[in-house]
């Protein structure tokens, strides 16, 4: 049984659309570095609380209406029109942009967090879009329009529960979302501490400038082995021997790898036996492509066709699935050229240095290179090299019109290239720390589309909680 529909202006509390300030109302001048947060179209977008700008106190009582308040929903308004993020007790006092419009339910109908549900459901998306207009870019239509969307309304115990459902895998979409945060920070550390502060290095230096006369030759390399050791693991000498046997091996032979000395080099101080060089020695370019667009063969396919717009966030590293898809036509028609899993894909044009790994085979637009290592060099040594090496490439972009990276660009910035042995034992060591995370991010797409196929369901009536008494399933408002 579908449940009744009620108009979107019947459910919002008093001041329940509020549209954000005019840009003549708030002037790129009167922003400041720090004050009262600005709510931009990003932070609907994408959810997140990062803030760019603020606004003093004037200038707050003077915008004070526009004012965010918990459970409020944002929705951006332009360009990318529909999106929907929920304002939380924890979010900061702000107002919203020009870019944003406040919708705010009335408790007594509706649960701010069943609303959010319904218009980020396809559903409900839908019925935003379809109340926009603009020939050069899309724009959310006038209140009147918007304020006519149908929203299917049960009681507030089965709005209750329907939440209850879907947040819950909300939540586990969540949880591995910030695990895999915790492990991309990990990796990083791993990273900067190897390969860019050489701490295992400098351990073996200090600890060899500490050693004493009394002691066997034996026992000094012992000990100038754990001072590495204790770098690599980030443990205290008294802790390395609570470690299992076999944990405290791998760490002795990942400290071998690395020298006791550095070396001068025209980047300065630098590991013995690791050498010097350009980024474009280290690295394979694979040049990307469209295929015709008018040729409906070469499109609607099953290989993902990667494009910036499918650049994963913070934490996600890895890209499995792509908004675009092309045929073998359309691989075998055109300049592009199937990436393997573990590529590195860099954008190169426009909004230049986004990252992401292939975790599936899959091409790519001519405005991004797939980048792999040469000589020896695996995936995730890659990866990171070029994260560490992106804002330098950035700077150093050529074009007249847009900021663009070409081959040349790689050849402007210097590494360093680490000894063989220790870029393998990098690699043993990532590996399974990366394939976690793509694992975890997989888990989360399955995640993500269940709660997707349920939402559609719960809304629609076709599911009901099983929760709800019979009683109680008859969808029905409280007065």
């Amino acid at each position: 049984m579908s449940f009744k529909t009620v108009p979107l202006k019947e459910l919002l509390g008093d001041k329940g659309y509020l549209r954000g300030p005019f840009g003549s109302a708030l002037k790129r001048g009167e922003l400041k570095d720090n004050g009262i947060p600005v709510y931009e179209q990003q932070h609907a977008i994408c959810g997140t609380r990062d803030f760019r700008f603020y606004i003093d106190n004037n200038k707050y009582k003077e915008l004070k209406r526009f004012t965010t308040k918990a459970s409020d929903l944002i929705i951006s308004c332009s360009g990318t029109v529909g999106r929907v993020s929920i304002i939380n007790e924890t979010d900061p006092k702000g107002i919203i942009s020009q870019a944003l419009l406040i919708l705010r339910p009335d408790t007594r109908k509706v649960l701010p967090q069943y609303l959010y549900y319904f218009l980020t459901s396809k559903r409900g998306y839908a019925e935003i879009i379809n109340a926009s207009q603009g020939a050069v870019q899309l724009n959310i239509a006038p209140r009147a329009v918007v304020e006519k969307i149908p929203v299917p309304l049960p009681g507030l115990v089965e709005q209750e529960n329907i939440v209850k459902i879907l947040s819950s895998l909300d939540d586990k979409i969540e949880l591995n979302r910030q695990i895999n945060q915790t492990l991309e920070q990990i990796a990083q550390t791993i990273f900067k501490s190897w390969f860019v502060d050489f701490e295992p290095v400098k351990a073996k230096i200090e600890a060899k400038q500490a050693l004493t006369p009394a002691l066997s030759q034996g026992e000094r390399e012992k000990f100038v082995e754990r001072a590495a050791m204790c770098a690599i693991s980030g443990k205290l000498e008294p802790e390395l021997d609570q470690l299992p046997s076999e944990q405290r091996q791998q760490l002795a032979a990942t400290a071998a790898l690395f020298p006791d000395e550095l070396v001068e080099s025209e980047l300065g101080l630098i590991p013995l036996g690791w050498e010097v060089g350009t980024l474009a020695d280290m690295v394979q370019l694979t040049g990307g492509g469209t295929p015709k667009r008018l040729n409906p063969e070469f499109w609607g396919g099953e290989i993902p066709w990667f494009s910036v717009q499918d650049a994963p966030t913070e934490g996600d590293v890895f890209v499995l699935e792509t908004k675009e898809q092309i045929s073998q036509f359309g691989l075998e028609g055109s300049s592009t050229r199937l990436l393997p899993v573990g590529t590195t894909i860099i954008s190169a044009r426009g909004t230049v240095g986004r990252l992401a790994l292939t975790g599936v085979e899959m091409a790519m637009n001519q405005s991004c290179y797939g980048v792999m290592g040469a000589d020896g060099i695996g995936p995730y040594f890659n990866y990171f090299n070029l994260e560490n090496a992106v804002s330098t490439l950035k700077q150093n972009t050529h074009g007249a019109v847009f900021d663009t990276i070409t081959r040349q660009t790689f050849e402007t910035v210097s590494c360093i290239k680490p000894a063989m042995p220790v870029l393998k034992g990098f690699e043993a060591i990532l590996t399974s720390l990366m394939e976690s995370m793509r694992s975890n991010l997989s888990e989360r797409r399955t995640l993500a589309t269940l709660r997707d196929t349920l939402l559609l369901k719960l809304l629609s009536g076709e599911l009901r909680p099983p929760s709800i008494p019979p009683t109680l399933q008859g969808g029905s408002n409280p007065p």
